[in-house]
């Protein structure tokens, strides 16, 4: 099986064939990471509830928890208005961030000077 040819044709891929996803806690509105998905990744994870990636550095599928035990159960998908970001709202099982913290986005922020 392969992905829907209707959202397939809907995406808006990279160069490298890979299309963003963020992926948010359903229930808190929490962002926790940014990951890259394919037409398969994405396939996967429509298919099997569990959130499925293409790791660029491993150049591998990788579903999430699999290995580390954190694993995100996918409620829901959707593309945005363009087509080339996919959000994804998931129920994540302990730290989304491979450091072990629960977002990747709580470690480094950045100052922002308001006008």
């Amino acid at each position: 099986m392969s992905l829907d040819p209707a959202i397939a044709a809907r995406l808006k891929r990279t160069g490298d064939g890979l299309v963003p996803a963020v992926v948010q806690q359903y229930d808190t509105g929490e962002v926790l990471m940014l990951a890259w998905m394919d037409d398969e990744a994405l396939h996967r994870t429509l298919t099997s509830g569990r959130a499925t990636y293409w790791s660029r550095s491993r150049g591998a599928y990788w579903v999430k928890g699999d290995t580390s035990g954190h694993v995100q159960h996918v409620k829901s998908a959707a593309l945005d208005c363009d087509g080339d970001t996919i959000l994804l709202k998931v129920d994540q099982t302990g730290a989304a961030c491979h450091t072990g913290d629960r977002t990747c986005f709580d470690a480094d922020e950045l100052e922002v000077t308001t006008a």
